[in-house]
């Protein structure tokens, strides 16, 4: 029989001492996700307090809640030719998608799933030209684009925003099906299938999530572009959204008010883009990172 003394009982302080450092803990926790939200969140809603603001109170910070709701900014955005813009956005980064995805997911697949010598040579090359900064490379491709006779023209920005979306089509993908247990692939060979057809009929399905995680990503890479956008391009008949924008200020004024409106109309889309499809982008993340 076990007979417990006075010290080994806990003492009143030494309790309250631990509940003190609990609560510090989690409250210490709780403050570093209120800052973490609010620094992710803060500069949107800065911009949609602005697309609202009259435009006499937007030369003062105070009060930073407007007096009064106006729509003024939105209306003046889409006097301009803003759905121009958006549509040009819209087809060069779904070009931009597919076109990744339909050569990405062949080479992440033969870097993945077949044997072959210098895949980390290759997968090391990508990665080394995927840190090339635009400005280093967009001289050299405006003279191909130039000599080609494409500026000005949607080819002009598909072909050179492969050059940092390509190489991360490559690494998610890779990993992605590296993770995929060979059993599947040599029980449809058995089956009959072509490497082809194994490729199409297993390889893909079981690999959707991680498509489907690489096209999100590729897709806002290509929307969000400026630098190329804007030098690539002249007219409206193909400058995107982030130089539609640009082009807002005039000499002599900056119309902060149209400039948040447009910001908040180009960005709402990919937030509930995002946020619809949350799931499927977490788990594509995340399945090559684990192994069953």
């Amino acid at each position: 029989m076990m007979i417990t003394g006075p010290s080994m009982i806990p003492s009143i302080p030494s309790i309250r001492s631990r509940n003190m450092q609990n609560w510090l803990s989690r409250g210490a926790f709780y403050l570093l996700v209120i800052l973490i939200v609010l620094g992710c969140v803060g500069p949107f809603a800065w911009q949609i307090i602005t697309s609202i603001k009259p435009a006499r109170e937007l030369t003062t910070l105070p009060p930073i809640l407007p007096s009064q709701v106006t729509v003024e900014h939105y209306i003046r955005v889409f006097e301009r030719p803003f759905g121009k813009y958006i549509m040009n956005s819209v087809i060069v980064a779904s070009a931009t998608t597919i076109f990744c995805l339909v050569v990405g997911s062949f080479a992440a697949y033969a870097l993945g799933r077949l044997r072959m010598k210098g895949k980390m040579i290759i997968l090391s090359m990508v990665l080394a030209v995927s840190m090339f900064p635009e400005i280093a490379i967009v001289s050299p491709l405006y003279v191909v684009m130039r000599n080609l006779k494409l500026l000005n023209t949607y080819p002009a920005l598909i072909f050179p925003y492969t050059t940092f979306a390509m190489p991360l089509t490559l690494w998610i993908l890779t990993s992605f099906f590296r993770e995929i247990p060979a059993e599947l692939e040599e029980a449809a060979k058995i089956d009959g299938c072509s490497p082809l057809q194994a490729f199409w009929k297993v390889i893909l399905p079981i690999a959707a999530p991680g498509m489907f995680t690489t096209a999100i990503l590729v897709f806002i890479a290509a929307w969000n572009e400026f630098l190329f956008a804007l030098t690539f391009t002249k007219t409206i008949q193909a400058q995107t959204i982030p130089v539609g924008i640009a082009m807002l200020p005039t000499m002599y004024h900056v119309p902060w008010g149209s400039i948040a409106a447009a910001s908040v109309i180009v960005t709402i889309p990919l937030i509930i883009l995002v946020l619809v499809f949350q799931r499927r982008i977490i788990s594509g993340l995340t399945a090559g990172a684990v192994k069953g």
